[in-house]
């Protein structure tokens, strides 16, 4: 059946924007359902809820996907000033370690080498010291990601490490203490907390007087279950091939996450009911099958995508995932599995997969892929839409995001070029903390991103799979390279 783009189009836009359900979204994720956590009630109630939705649309397969998180959760967090019991407003980082410590305030500054050196004794370094470390980096050094400078802070025998958060007026965020390129889960080496810029000063000035502070985290690590979602809307030119879209459903600790991701969430949801409605309505189909997804677990090193990738493409010979504890538990059916290479395929990985992440922060650009190879025909396809959207190519892989267990597995993958790269909007400053609030989300510019998602999947869908390029990456060769990276780069965007 030939496609006439401009009316398909005329209705995707249209359904995009007069059909939207983002409102209803917003109100039954963030304000019925409320925080998201991993593993978490509020988990459970999104997954069960997204699927309901992928099922009212009449997607087939639409379901849960149960497996096992190793999450963790947080009590009291206090810092306090022996002597005069001043305290200083603290909020740990995801996944730190508990602590009970009593120790001198050490400024550590950036956390350079050359700050380590200073501030620790010549006999004993910083030994037993709760040390205070600006987060960023110092300006004119060579870029040092803080989960490495928080090593070198262990290693000079820091009892604990005080991050100095960028953000004012009393607002702190979650932040990780581990650089997501490394394998496993890759827990703290150290006990670790944030603080706002106020709290930061604060403890500076008890540093140069000399103090000694009480720190407590009162936190606890376990296994619990957590649930992705799954739905397809069959192709039916090439069923049997598939391209994915997703995005993480959950959020931090104690967050509600408007941008954070019911943003993406959202987007996956709308982009998966206006195709469907096309189908319903014009009897247009997609030509391969489109999988929608949404993943439990982003928040704690990317736990259930690299599921669903182990799970779904390549069983226990995937390389990164098999190193988290609670992934070699769930093992597929055997009956299931073919070998291809040193990989054990259980199906044909996506032609494409793409991530959906804060989209509230900024309009789309386009589209920015993990591999090379793709350029030119995604372009072609963006192209084909008329909007002026561009695609780009990573310089180096980027680990923070869902799109990253793809990658490692050398599936043809990317996400939406926003707000990461330019354009952030200013009132969007809201990142794992309590801020991100439903009113975060720009509807608006969500609607648009519904309009083109479904607009640029039905496009990918019905290209001849002759057309589409060749992908040569692996999972050996994406290691290489990210073991050729890891020493030299940096993320600082």
């Amino acid at each position: 059946m030939a496609i006439d783009w401009l009316d398909v189009d005329r209705w995707l836009i249209g359904e995009a924007w007069a059909g939207s359900q983002i409102g209803r979204h917003v109100t039954e994720l963030c304000d019925r359902i409320g925080p998201r956590w991993g593993g978490s009630a509020g988990d459970k109630l999104a997954a069960d809820y997204i699927s309901g939705q992928m099922q009212s649309y009449g997607l087939s397969a639409a379901r849960t996907e149960e497996f096992t998180i190793h999450t963790w959760e947080h009590g009291r967090a206090e810092a306090r000033a022996l002597g005069d019991g001043r305290e200083v407003k603290v909020l740990p980082f995801n996944r730190t370690p508990p602590v009970d410590v009593i120790g001198p305030v050490v400024d550590v500054g950036f956390g350079t080498p050359r700050e380590i050196n200073a501030a620790g004794s010549p006999s004993v370094g910083l030994r037993g010291a709760i040390a205070v470390m600006t987060m960023a980096n110092e300006p004119f050094t060579p870029l040092m990601s803080h989960a490495d400078r928080l090593k070198l802070l262990a290693g000079a025998g820091a009892a604990a490490c005080i991050c100095v958060d960028r953000k004012t007026g009393g607002r702190v965020e979650y932040h990780s203490a581990s650089d997501w390129r490394d394998p496993g889960l890759n827990e703290h080496p150290l006990p670790t907390v944030a603080t706002p810029r106020e709290g930061g000063a604060a403890l500076r000035r008890l540093a140069a007087a000399g103090a000694s502070l009480s720190l407590v985290v009162e936190s606890r690590f376990h296994d619990a279950p957590a649930f992705n979602t799954v739905a397809e809307l069959p192709g039916s030119l090439w069923p049997d091939e598939h391209i994915l879209l997703a995005g993480h459903h959950d959020t931090v600790h104690g967050t509600v996450g408007g941008n954070d991701n019911a943003s993406g969430t959202i987007g996956v949801m709308e982009a998966a009911r206006i195709l469907a409605g096309l189908l319903k309505e014009k009897g247009i189909s997609p030509g391969r099958t489109i999988r929608f997804c949404t993943w439990s677990g982003e928040e704690q090193k990317l736990q259930g995508s690299s599921e669903f990738v182990r799970r779904h493409y390549y069983g226990q010979g995937f390389g990164w995932p098999e190193k988290y504890p609670s992934l070699s538990k769930t093992t597929a059916s055997p009956a299931r599995r073919t070998h291809t290479g040193q990989d054990l395929a259980l199906e044909a990985p996506p032609r494409f997969s793409l991530n959906l992440d804060e989209l509230s922060t900024g309009n789309v650009k386009g589209v920015v892929l993990n591999f090379p190879q793709s350029r030119d025909f995604m372009q072609a396809q963006l192209d084909s839409m008329g909007e002026g959207l561009k695609c780009h190519v990573l310089e180096f892989l980027d680990p923070y995001s869902d799109h990253f267990p793809f990658a490692l597995a050398g599936i043809d993958s990317g996400f939406l070029w926003r707000w990461r790269f330019a354009g952030k909007h200013p009132d969007s400053d809201y990142h794992h903390e309590p801020g991100d609030t439903p009113d975060k989300i720009n509807v608006r510019e969500l609607k648009e991103y519904a309009g083109f998602l479904a607009r640029l999947l039905l496009r990918l869908s019905r290209v001849p799979s002759a057309e589409w390029p060749a992908v040569p990456e692996t999972s050996d060769s994406v290691q290489a390279r990210l073991k050729a990276e890891r020493p030299f780069v940096q993320r600082t965007m």
